[in-house]
C-alpha cells in the first residue's frame, strides 16, 4: 500500500528552474532536471529492459500547501492525486505526483482521471491545447514528506533526491505534476542503476 503525504508535513524549498542554481545539482542530473519535452519519452528512449508505469495510488485528498498556492485552490479544496513510479526493467527510476482540483474535471481534464498505468506523458504531450506555465526545481532530504513518499519503496534511498514540478493548463484548467528522479547514479542522457 502506498504511504500518503499530510498537508502538515515539511515540504521541501521549491525555486523556479531559471532561477535555480545549476551548479547545486549534479552533472549526471542536470540534463533530465530541466527537460522539457517529455520525461517519459526520455526515460522509455534510455530504458535497456521493458517500460512500465506502476500506479501507487489516486484517491481524492487535500494538496500539500505549495502545491495549493500553485494551483490558485482555496483551501479546503480537494484534488485527485495520482502517484505512480515509471519503472525501467522493474526498477523506479521517477516518482510523479500529479493533481487534478476537482472544480477542474470536466472535460479533457476528466479522461485523466481514467489513465490507469498510461504515462500522464503520453497524454499532456500529444494534446495541442496544453501550455506548461511554471516549472520549479528542488533538492529533498529525508524530513521532506514528499521524499518519504517518493522513496518508500527503494531498498537504499539516497541521502539526497532531486525533483521537479511543473504547472500545465489542459483546455484553460490548472493540473500540476511533480517528478521525483529514483535512480542513484545518472549519466548524461542515461542512467546507471547499481
Amino acid at each position: 500500500m502506498s504511504q500518503r503525504l499530510s498537508s502538515f508535513e515539511r515540504e521541501p524549498r521549491w525555486v523556479d528552474w531559471g532561477r535555480y542554481p545549476r551548479h547545486r545539482v549534479p552533472a549526471e542530473l542536470r540534463d533530465w532536471l530541466w527537460e522539457r519535452g517529455s520525461l517519459t519519452r526520455r526515460v522509455i528512449a534510455h530504458c535497456q529492459g521493458p517500460f512500465r508505469v506502476r500506479l501507487l495510488r489516486q484517491s481524492v485528498g487535500r494538496p500539500l500547501g505549495s502545491e495549493r498556492r500553485l494551483l490558485a485552490m482555496p483551501a479546503g479544496e480537494q484534488a485527485v492525486v495520482r502517484e505512480v513510479e515509471l519503472l525501467c526493467g522493474g526498477q523506479p527510476w521517477v516518482f510523479a505526483r500529479t493533481l487534478l482540483p476537482l472544480a477542474n474535471l470536466g472535460g479533457a481534464m476528466r479522461r485523466l482521471t481514467r489513465l490507469g498505468t498510461r504515462p500522464l506523458g503520453e497524454v499532456l504531450f500529444t494534446a495541442t491545447d496544453v501550455e506548461r506555465l511554471v516549472v520549479e526545481v528542488a533538492e529533498l532530504d529525508p524530513n521532506d514528506g514528499i521524499y518519504r513518499v517518493a522513496s518508500a519503496h527503494l531498498l537504499e534511498p539516497p541521502e539526497r533526491l532531486w525533483g521537479r514540478r511543473a504547472l500545465y493548463a489542459l483546455a484553460g484548467k490548472f493540473l500540476l505534476v511533480n517528478e521525483i528522479f529514483l535512480v542513484s547514479r545518472w549519466r548524461k542522457g542515461a542512467v546507471e542503476v547499481p
